[in-house]
Order: structure tokens, then sequence, then C-alpha cells
């Protein structure tokens, strides 16, 4: 057999080419354009690459043009961690000597030695490529949204602390586009006090809020004009126009968030698994989405239910040594599932009966909030394994018969 090794870099990859005994066949540095990667394609050719027979490739990344032409056809990549090939590459010297050309030859031997060690890319169909895209930037723009949020709330506790206490009883507070409108109309704590009711209530308007207008403007006006400590009038107009920006990219924020979320929606219900997911407690379009991009379609990439509770963190992990025996949580996982599993379980709570009672009965076993959460995402993984395995729509009787037993 041969096998192929790539080290990937911003301008030029590094290829090698090695046989079953280990022995190099051929090297070559290519650009990364589509000349490089017809280079690397008629090389493949000359040592044997066909179509049924296709050469595996290890690289150090699983994204790229380059990834994306090594996967047409029948062809096996293998995503190889940097972290992992850093401890293969002291089996060739111990110098620890490197160079882009012996990190390829050394990715081309890890497939020689250990490749049943190793998973190959799934073979996920392009639809679910395409809400993994939209899915993961709308996951970033989330978490985005809420570091200007809170980027903006401390520069508020530096000067403005009636905005604080006026947007305080709105869920998402500052993300809100009436807290945004307000924010523009008084920047600073001077200017806070002067709006009118009317000033107010349009404010309300162009936010798009059309009920409990005059109530909310009212208490905002009563908020804006109570005593508080202030900063100088020239240090507060400065604070004033550097909120001022961070509002301008908190609103970006917010937009590219919503934008996403509806890109979202419009293509996940596409997915003939989104049927099977959505009907999960817990599970929304837009979590739904985040869960089914992170586990993919591709059918044979998990064996069974264990191996994707491992890959989500859910299941533990055991180090025994002699009489020394420790459980805990899994700290290599996949962060985006495992996120995603904190809300799927934390959401299902309410609006599941049996996993309520799963949750109730954890935490009177011992178990700390995430630690029951964690408890419940395993088994409700394990659900979902067998549900998109067989074809079948969640059925609560089904995944918790004693635990509704004894909830009745």
């Amino acid at each position: 057999m041969i096998f192929c090794g790539i080290d990937w870099a911003e301008r030029h990859h590094d290829v090698a080419l090695v046989d079953d005994t280990g022995q190099l066949l051929a090297k070559r540095r290519i650009g990364d354009d589509a000349a490089g990667y017809q280079i690397l394609l008629d090389l493949l050719a000359e040592h044997g690459d066909t179509e049924d027979n296709p050469i595996p490739v290890a690289i150090e990344t699983s994204r790229g043009l380059l990834v994306a032409v090594l996967r047409t056809g029948r062809r096996k990549v293998f995503a190889v961690n940097p972290m992992a090939a850093a401890r293969y590459r002291d089996r060739h010297g111990v110098s620890r000597k490197k160079s882009d050309p012996g990190d390829a030859f050394v990715l081309a031997n890890i497939l020689r030695t250990d490749m049943p060690m190793h998973r190959p890319l799934p073979a996920d169909t392009d639809l679910a490529c395409a809400i993994a895209v939209l899915a993961r930037a709308q996951q970033d723009a989330t978490w985005n949204r809420q570091q200007m949020s809170n980027q903006l709330r401390s520069l508020l506790r530096e000067y403005y602390p009636a905005a604080l206490e006026a947007f305080a009883p709105w869920q998402n507070g500052l993300c809100r586009p009436e807290a945004r409108e307000l924010l523009k109309l008084a920047p600073t704590p001077a200017q806070a006090a002067r709006p009118t009711r009317a000033q107010l209530r349009a404010a309300f308007r162009r936010a798009g809020r059309s009920r409990g207008i005059e109530a909310e403007a009212e208490r905002l006006r009563d908020v804006f004009r109570a005593d508080y400590a202030h900063q100088p009038p020239l240090v507060e107009d400065a604070l004033g126009r550097q909120m001022l920006a961070l509002l301008g990219q908190l609103e970006a924020a917010c937009r590219a968030a919503d934008d996403l979320a509806k890109a979202v929606e419009e293509v996940f219900p596409q997915h003939p698994d989104a049927e099977i997911l959505t009907s999960f407690p817990g599970l929304g379009i837009q979590l739904g989405a985040r869960v089914l991009v992170e586990i993919g379609d591709d059918r044979g990439r998990f064996a069974d239910a264990r191996g994707l509770k491992a890959y989500a963190g859910s299941a533990p992990v055991t180090r025994a040594s002699g009489k020394k025996h420790y459980v805990g949580r899994r700290m290599v996982k996949n962060d985006r599932l495992n996120h995603a599993g904190y809300l799927w379980a934390f959401a299902s709570i309410r609006a599941s009966e049996g996993a309520g009672t799963h949750y109730r009965r954890r935490r009177e076993h011992g178990d700390w909030h995430a630690q029951a959460q964690r408890h419940l995402f395993n088994r409700m993984l394990g659900q979902l394994h067998h549900c998109l395995k067989a074809g079948e729509l969640f059925d609560e009787h089904q995944a918790f018969p004693s635990l509704l037993e004894v909830a009745a």
C-alpha cells in the first residue's frame, strides 16, 4: 500500500509518499492554488491512485480547499491532531529537529503504522456541510454578541449605572433593540435626564416594540432622573463616545446572529434527520442544527453509542493504575457539541417529565447540577444514536419507562 502525508501551510504544502515498509517514494512542494492541487493529484496517480483504490491521505486540518479537493470520490482523508503528530515525530529522531518535508513524512508514516487508530473525515452530505457552515457561524456570532454585551456592560458600570438599572428587568438586557435605541438617544447620564415621554415612546417604536410602551416610558423616565454619582463632564462625554463605538459593534453582532439564525431556519428543515432531532425534548431548530452538524449524517462514523458519547465528552473517562482508580469527566472532546449538550439537557428538564425525573434522581444521588446535566445529556445522546440508526422519532415512554412510572 501507498500512504500520503501532507504538511499544510498558508501558501504552500509539502507532500510525502511512503510504501508499506516506510520507504520514501516521493516528496514534493506544491502551491496553494488550482495548479498545485493538480500536481498533487497527478503525483498520486503516478503511484497507483485510482477511483476504486485511492491512496489515503493524512493532514493536520479538516478544512480548506485542499481538503475539499482530496475528499472527492472514495478517498479517506485523516485529520491528525497536530499534538498527536508532534508525539509521533519523536519516533524518528531524538534531536527534536523539525521541517515541513519531515512533518509530511511523519504524517504518512502515521497512516502506515496506526491507520486503524485514527478516524477518517466523515462522508457527510453536501446539505449537512452547508448546515454546518451556517450553524457554526451562528454559534460564533452568538458568542461574539455576548462578549460585546459584556464589554458594554462593564463600560456602563464605570459611568452610567442608571442604564444598567433601567435595562435590568428585560431579558437579554443590552442585546435588546429597545436598549440599543435608548443608549443612542441618551449616551451619557447627563443626556438621559432630558428625553421626554414622547421621545422615549418614539425610541420604543423605532425598536419595533408596540405593547407596554406607556408604562415602560414612565418607569425609564423615573430611573434616568434619579440621583446617581457622576464622572467629571469631560470624562463622561469621552466615555459616552466610547460607549457608542461599542454599541455599533454590538449592533453588528446582533444583526449577524439574527441573519444567520434565519438562514439556519431556512436550510435545516430540509435535512432528512431534522424531524428526528426536533422530536427530542429541548431540541429546537437552532440547537438541533448544532447537534446535527457535529454528529454528521454519516451513519458509519460511530460504530455504537459509546463512541458518540466519548466524542461529545458526556461519557466519563477512567484512569486506573494499581490500587488507584479515578473516574472523571472527559477533557478531550468536541467542545461545540458538548456546549450544545448542556443547553439541550437544561431545556429538556422542563420539556420532558422523564428527563426532569432523571435529573432530580441524579441530584438526589449526590451529583452537582453540571454532573446531573451531563449524565442526562449522555443518556439522551444514546437515545438519539438509536433513533438516527433506526429512523424513528423520540418516544418518551420508551426512553424513560421506569422514570415515568415513578413520576406518576
